[in-house]
């Protein structure tokens, strides 16, 4: 989702603005993403992604708003112009490439790879990213199935596990970007096989006490706020 807004972002931009801070390049991510997956990017979502108060969002949305990376609309929906989306992007594909290299190439666990690839992304020269680029191959998506900007802009997976209903298999397409940061939820995912292209039968699906999957002769069980990162499709048994 982007705004057309070129001629109101060049309008705001200061002389000699240096570029969007790491902070605000946090913050660019994060709108990506919700907008990509068509969620309506406010200031409460933002908070609550970035674990950060209302009034520390209100102030971060304005700077950006300042630097033109970013616009509100009439009913407070932040919208990233041309410039913005340019940058976000850029950022979230190569993200996404470094992650699937230091799986694919590099050999690294699951659990390694979000901080180390977000380290990485600041220094890569062009032409550093280009051979990367090539050593990842055809791949479309980051190693949590979320898609590479450029090489595929459709998010897998049509179910969300929470919502899943019971009785059927539940393939697991890609884990919800929110979850990434958490290296402790990421190493019980990957331990429990709980990966991209797993199947699992869904055996009961409750908002109070989570999901209950069975593979072979083996039960998990996922808390409703876990089960709710985990995308994916049904397909009745």
């Amino acid at each position: 989702m982007m705004a057309d807004t070129t001629r109101h972002a060049r309008a705001r931009r200061k002389p000699g603005d240096a570029g969007p801070t790491e902070k605000m390049r946090e913050y660019l991510e994060v709108i990506y993403y919700l907008a990509a997956r068509g969620e309506p990017v406010i200031s409460a979502r933002l908070a609550e992604w970035m674990h950060v108060t209302p009034p520390t969002v209100a102030d971060m949305v304005s700077r950006m708003e300042d630097r033109g990376y970013i616009v509100r609309d009439g009913r407070g929906e932040i919208l990233l112009t041309d410039e913005g989306f340019r940058l976000a992007e850029a950022m979230v594909r190569r993200h996404r490439i470094l992650e699937r290299f230091l799986v694919d190439v590099m050999g690294m666990q699951w659990h390694e790879i979000h901080e180390e690839a977000v380290r990485l992304e600041h220094a890569l020269s062009p032409r550093l990213e280009e051979r990367i680029e090539e050593l990842v191959g055809e791949a479309t998506t980051c190693p949590h199935g979320n898609p590479i900007p450029g090489r595929c802009d459709v998010y897998a997976g049509t179910v969300r596990l929470d919502q899943a209903t019971p009785g059927g298999v539940f393939t697991l397409r890609r884990i919800a970007e929110e979850a990434e940061e958490d290296t402790v939820l990421i190493r019980y995912l990957q331990n429990s096989h709980l990966v991209p292209g797993e199947q699992f039968a869904v055996i009961d699906v409750s908002p109070v006490y989570g999901v209950t999957l069975q593979r072979d002769d083996r039960q998990i069980t996922l808390s409703p706020q876990i089960a709710a990162y985990l995308w994916g499709d049904v397909t009745p048994t």
